[in-house]
C-alpha cells in the first residue's frame, strides 16, 4: 500500500508498508543515523574544546589556592575565557548567579571584578 505523503528520511523514495515507516531499507536507514551521529559529534566535539579551555583558565588562575580569588575581568578576558559556556549554574538565596565550568564556579561582583572559586565535591 502506497501513500504518495510518506517518503523515506534518507532518499525520498515513497514508502511501502507500515505506517510508522521511515525509511526504504536498512541501507537508507544507517546512513541517516550515522550522518546524524556525525554532526552531533561535531557539536558536541566543539562545545567540550570551550568548556575544557574555560576550566583550564580557572585552574591557572586558582593555582593551588584554597578556595576562592577575586580577579579583574579583563583577565579572564585577555584569557579569552567564553563566559556564554558553562556547565550549569546556581542562584543564590541572595539572587546572585554562580556559573560553573565542571568544579570551578565564577561570579560577577561588578562590570569589573569576578570572583573565582573551586568547588568540592560537597558544592559550595
Amino acid at each position: 500500500m502506497t501513500n504518495s505523503n510518506r517518503t523515506c528520511k534518507q532518499c525520498g523514495k515513497p514508502l511501502l508498508g507500515r505506517a510508522d515507516k521511515q525509511f526504504c531499507s536498512i541501507r537508507c536507514k544507517n546512513i541517516y543515523h550515522i550522518q546524524l551521529r556525525k554532526n552531533t559529534d561535531k557539536a558536541v566535539t566543539n562545545i567540550n574544546k570551550i568548556l575544557h579551555r574555560n576550566r583550564s583558565i580557572l585552574h591557572e588562575l586558582m593555582h593551588e589556592r584554597k578556595s576562592q580569588i577575586k580577579i579583574n575581568r579583563r583577565i579572564l578576558d585577555n584569557k579569552k575565557f567564553n563566559y556564554k559556556y558553562h556547565t550549569h549554574f546556581h542562584v543564590n538565596s541572595k539572587g546572585k548567579t554562580y556559573y560553573y565550568v565542571y568544579d570551578y564556579a565564577w561570579m560577577s561582583f561588578s562590570d569589573d571584578e569576578i570572583l573565582i572559586r573551586k568547588v568540592n565535591r560537597s558544592g559550595f
